[in-house]
């Protein structure tokens, strides 16, 4: 199956839910390994929501990621709901919740997205500020995350870069603002251009429901405002698509 751009995408069909958390995995543990290999540290970032979650459990039982060399291991999340860390809607909760007490990270190595602030765009530019000094950049460079890890809605959008929103648009900003609407919750998200810069992204898309959706967005013509998911076209080739069989099932 091609996309619209002509990509073959690199598309990993599994058979259930289960295998699709191992093979996620798989892919954190050897992309880990390879960069602390070669540069003697590991920058990824992760998301939250319903699908990762068995993902990130394994990564606290997995022998081979519990015996990860965390010290050299910075991670950071894509996105967040502005709400305490402590909260059931917190993505940074439901790694707290599985795998972080299980793993010998340092806290000083956890990175989540400040909340505390009353001021939203404050927190967005102390979250910029924290990458900034972690990895040690000029003001001119743009942050190059060896994983990203993320999901997909069921409109078609990933991270917090939601259909008709200014995030997915926002090429200035690392991290970006994003302002709920009809009773949601307001969020920061990494922005496109951070996102692009990753060594390896991996989208993890599982269950019935995401089937019409799957297929939407990898067979119709890119468009970033509909389905702020395809801000990842023009870096596809650096994308592994990690699908179940429910979700793959229309493919």
């Amino acid at each position: 199956m091609e996309t619209a751009t002509n990509y073959e995408p690199n598309l990993e069909i599994a058979s259930d839910p289960e295998h699709l958390a191992a093979r996620s995995v798989e892919i954190f543990v050897d992309e880990a390994q390879n960069a602390i290999k070669a540069k003697d540290t590991f920058y990824v970032a992760i998301s939250g929501g319903n699908t990762p979650r068995r993902f990130f459990e394994l990564l606290g039982e997995v022998p081979k990621a519990k015996s990860l060399s965390w010290d050299r291991i910075h991670l950071f999340w894509v996105d967040e709901r502005y709400v305490p860390p402590d909260s059931q809607w917190s993505n940074y909760k439901l790694a707290a919740d599985t795998f972080l007490p299980k793993v010998a990270i340092p806290d000083e190595n956890v990175h989540r997205i400040p909340t505390e602030h009353s001021d939203f765009k404050v927190a967005a530019r102390r979250y910029e500020e924290t990458i900034r000094e972690v990895f040690g950049l000029a003001e001119d460079q743009i942050p190059e995350f060896d994983l990203i890890v993320l999901g997909m809605g069921a409109e078609g959008h990933t991270g917090s870069l939601f259909p008709d929103s200014f995030a997915p648009l926002d090429i200035e900003n690392w991290a970006s603002v994003v302002y709920g609407l009809d009773e949601k919750l307001n969020r920061i998200t990494l922005t496109h251009p951070v996102l692009c810069a990753a060594s390896h992204l991996a989208v993890l898309v599982s269950g019935e429901e995401k089937a019409d959706i799957l297929k939407e967005v990898l067979t119709s013509q890119p468009d970033e405002v509909r389905y702020p998911i395809h801000v990842l076209w023009p870096i596809l080739d650096k994308v592994t698509w990690l699908v179940d069989s429910h979700a793959a099932k229309l493919l």
